[in-house]
This record gives C-alpha cells, structure tokens and sequence, in this order.
C-alpha cells in the first residue's frame, strides 16, 4: 500500500477536444496520443494534458471579477516574443490586460482558456532552470 498522490494530467472542458488538443499540440510540441468520442490528450514534453467536449461551454472572461476562470495553464519559455509569435499563429489571442507583463504574458486559446507564458524563474522546477 501506498498513500502517493500523483498529478495524472490536466483535463480542460471546451467546445471540440480535438480542435482543441490539436491547438496545444502544436504549440508545446506534444503528440496528440487521443482524438475521439468528446474526449483528447496530448502527451507533452512537461506532461499530460486532457481536453473534453462539453456541449453548451462557456468560455471564461478575462478579466472579469464576476466571470470565475477556475484554473489557467502556465508555460515556461526561454524568448517570450518568440513563443508569442508561436502561439498567435496556432490560433492563441493576447489579451490586452497584462498585470504582470515584466515576467509573463497572457493569452486565450481558441476555446477561451487563459494560459500564461513566462520566464518567471521563480516558478519553474529545478530540471526546467538545468
């Protein structure tokens, strides 16, 4: 018996879980390991992510007091400006509110889910730093 608690992944509710699993593929460089019945995966270089169709989703509001954002993913990069023009060209939209803009950046994907890249080394692992 064993009481470990592992992060299996990250399961993101959206309206298409391929288009969006597709999207994430591409820009981490993942494998897209699931696509069908609702449901995707994407096998990343930092882990697992999970997408689900959820028929009547609404996207969350950024920023918005009122409009509850749940969870946003964060991403490690080494050249934010080059990251960015990845991100944009699969699909992401930069929102024009940044509060933290000296460290990182925050995006939509095309389901509306924030996600953040940064250089924030604060925030990466020991194996992400080398």
């Amino acid at each position: 018996m064993s009481d470990e608690i592992r992060l299996s992944a990250v399961t993101l509710d959206c309206p298409d879980a391929v288009a969006l699993a597709e999207f994430y593929a591409g820009i981490t460089g993942g494998t897209l390991t699931h696509a069908g019945d609702g449901w995707a995966c994407v096998l990343s270089p930092a882990g697992r992510i999970n997408f689900q169709t959820v028929p009547g989703y609404t996207p969350p509001t950024w920023p918005d007091p009122t409009s509850s954002i749940m969870m946003h993913l964060d991403f490690m990069v080494v050249d934010r400006e080059a990251a960015e023009a990845r991100v944009l060209a699969a699909g992401a939209i930069k929102y024009d509110f940044q509060p933290n803009s000296e460290q990182c950046y925050v995006y939509a994907d095309p389901a509306g889910h924030p996600f953040c890249l940064t250089t924030w080394e604060a925030t990466a692992s020991p194996t992400q730093l080398g």
